[in-house]
């Protein structure tokens, strides 16, 4: 374990995972003022200078606002496939993430996977390479499916507007689709259910996903409402 200077520590490329300043943070920069940091990150070379943070981004912003100058860290020689895999695999333990991150935390790790010779297969097995311990292989792709929606959908996911199910199956209309159905989803002022949502995908695989067609699904008093 070594102590870094703060300045010389670089976030992960790509890293998906969100620090933001929020209750949870203040609590982890009282703590390291208190005590300093208890967990070393772990870091590697940058062949540029200084070290990036494979594991410890939260504990690195934590020292920074506690006003520290140096963490420890232990540095390591990984190549690109194993840091994804360790900087994936040391953030999914965290309670508290938005379906978003979960998403391009696994296509990131699948891809590397990929890169080492394993087969999607194996990404669901309990094991060193697996994606994760408590999500089954179909349950990683549908997370991964969520990649493939537009930012302004993808931020309705994570803010709960749009649920999961119903988003995964909107991740197949294609983007300019898409646009046409935040205009419906406006026009009915109502989330999608599951059932809108499977209906609005057939008909983009049928190649008839027009805007009309999609503001009348979406315009549909659903069954919770006629209940009421």
């Amino acid at each position: 374990v070594q102590e870094i200077l703060l300045s010389e520590l670089h976030p992960f490329e790509g890293h998906p995972f969100r620090v933001v300043d929020d209750e949870e943070m203040m609590k982890t920069v009282e703590s390291v003022r208190d005590f300093g940091v208890l967990t070393p990150a772990i870091v590697r070379p940058d062949p540029y200078g200084g070290y990036e943070i494979i594991s410890g981004h939260r504990r690195h912003r934590a020292s920074e606002l506690a006003g520290k100058e140096t963490m420890p860290a232990i540095v390591r020689d990984m190549d690109d496939d194993a840091a994804i895999i360790l900087m994936v695999d040391s953030n999914l333990q965290r309670e508290t993430l938005l379906p978003s991150e979960r998403a391009f935390a696994y296509r990131m790790k699948l891809d590397a996977i990929k890169h080492q010779g394993q087969t999607c297969g194996q990404v669901g097995h309990k094991s060193r390479d697996a994606l994760s311990d408590s999500d089954s292989g179909r349950q990683i792709q549908r997370y991964i499916r969520l990649t493939e929606l537009i930012p302004e959908i993808l931020d309705m996911v994570d803010n709960g507007q749009i649920k999961f199910n119903p988003a995964v199956e909107l991740s197949y209309l294609a983007r300019e689709e898409q646009q046409d159905f935040l205009s419906a989803m406006d026009f009915a002022q109502a989330a999608p259910s599951l059932s809108q949502a499977q209906r609005i995908k057939k008909l983009a695989q049928e190649g008839e996903c027009t805007l009309d067609a999609m503001c009348e699904i979406m315009n549909e008093v659903k069954k919770g409402e006629l209940d009421r």
